[in-house]
């Protein structure tokens, strides 16, 4: 219990750093004396280091003894987001960015292999869980509670402190982690070979497309509810707590429908998150609609997640370390994307506004890919696999090497 709850510590403060750009972003725009849609590239350069440097670095350190990799990669990210507080302009800000990125998804895919090794006979679903917990933790505390610092005191201290916290985590790991016992755990090139599969790179596709609508407007949450919709900078901080507890919620009742019935509910999640998009740009200008708004996409945003992820876990089942950083690759190729074309709109002469409209087509697409794309797989595995991040698994052996093939 104590591992797993040291293992939920680190990815909070690791994964908060990725978060509350969303809540600084017009402040790190305002210091550095760049527009807010070139700000947003922090955001983009961030996703680029976790797509490149999740499952090569993952696939690399394969060999290496797990703790010892923790602790490498937990150092990183605190010197990484301290330098990212100390950045003179946006070019050394990206830098930093990306050499914090480089490490996070590979800590977190180390860190759910020994949570899993370390639980009970049967409790791998909720160490798996709890991880994700952690996540879920810098959405809800982590981002508010960054994003009120960044007001308070700049958006550098908000850096530095998550910095701070990570070096913390190491510390932790040193402590209360035991050292490894298992053999080394494959190799690079058996671990890269998850990549060459057709159905691992549909999957990667439908998580990218799924998730690029919902993280452009929350990258752009910011300008969107401070300029469209005249809310008080002060209440930010509120709204990401919002957006987190949605986002928590959403994600246990999203694996609750997705295990009944993966076929029908993955795609009428997108759809009706595709719905609450378009919805959110008609009362985009009056404060409490869009308020409520920002609640009702982090919930829908976040219910999908568990079927994406399920989706790539049974691709890679036998890569489950690199399965995990190839997922947030994916989940990060969106968030490129997300950063670049909502700067685009942002810099428009209309405004960050028709962020809503765009994040909602996207969506769509994802709804009918993901109809086209299951419609296959499910007839011929009936499969209802796992959900790891809703806290409960499921012994499917058999239909994961049947979808694999």
């Amino acid at each position: 219990m104590f591992v797993t709850v040291v293992l939920m510590f680190c990815v909070f403060g690791v994964t908060t750093g990725e978060f509350v750009v969303a809540g600084i972003l017009p402040e790190v725009a305002g210091d550095l004396g760049v527009p807010v849609g070139s700000a947003g590239l922090v955001v983009t350069a961030y996703a680029v280091g976790m797509i490149v440097g999740g499952p090569l670095l993952t696939a690399a350190t394969a060999a290496v003894d797990r703790k010892r990799l923790m602790l490498v990669l937990l150092a990183v990210a605190g010197i990484g987001n301290l330098a990212s507080a100390c950045a003179s302009g946006l070019h050394w800000l990206l830098a930093a960015r990306v050499v914090t990125a480089l490490v996070t998804s590979t800590f977190f895919a180390q860190a759910v292999v020994v949570a899993v090794r370390s639980a009970p006979p049967g409790r791998t679903g909720t160490a798996v869980a709890r991880l994700a917990f952690g996540m879920n933790l810098a959405m809800i505390l982590g981002a508010p509670l960054g994003t009120a610092i960044g007001h308070q005191w700049g958006w550098r201290t908000t850096f530095a402190t998550v910095g701070v916290v990570c070096l913390i985590g190491a510390g932790l790991v040193a402590l209360g982690i035991p050292a490894s016992s298992e053999e080394a755990h494959g190799s690079a090139l058996a671990e890269l070979r998850v990549l060459s599969r057709r159905p691992v790179l549909r999957a990667l596709a439908l998580t990218a497309i799924g998730n690029i609508g919902v993280l452009m407007v929350y990258i752009y949450l910011a300008p969107l509810l401070t300029q469209v919709a005249a809310y008080p900078q002060a209440g930010l901080p509120i709204l990401l707590l919002g957006y987190g507890i949605g986002a928590t919620l959403g994600n246990l009742v999203g694996g609750t429908l997705y295990d009944r019935n993966p076929r029908l509910w993955q795609p009428t999640l997108l759809g009706l998150l595709a719905l609450t998009l378009a919805g959110a740009w008609l009362p985009a200008r009056n404060s409490l609609p869009a308020a409520l708004a920002v609640v009702a996409i982090g919930a829908l945003g976040f219910a999908v997640v568990p079927g994406t992820q399920a989706r790539v876990m049974r691709t890679a089942a036998d890569a489950p370390t690199l399965s995990m950083a190839v997922n947030a690759s994916a989940y990060q190729i969106a968030a490129a994307g997300a950063g670049l074309l909502g700067g685009a709109i942002a810099d428009s002469g209309s405004g960050p506004r028709p962020i809503y409209l765009v994040a909602a087509a996207l969506t769509g697409c994802a709804a009918l890919l993901t109809i086209l794309v299951s419609r296959p797989s499910t007839h011929r595995s009936g499969w209802r696999g796992p959900r790891p991040l809703s806290g409960h698994t499921h012994s499917r052996e058999h239909a994961w090497e049947r979808d694999r093939r």
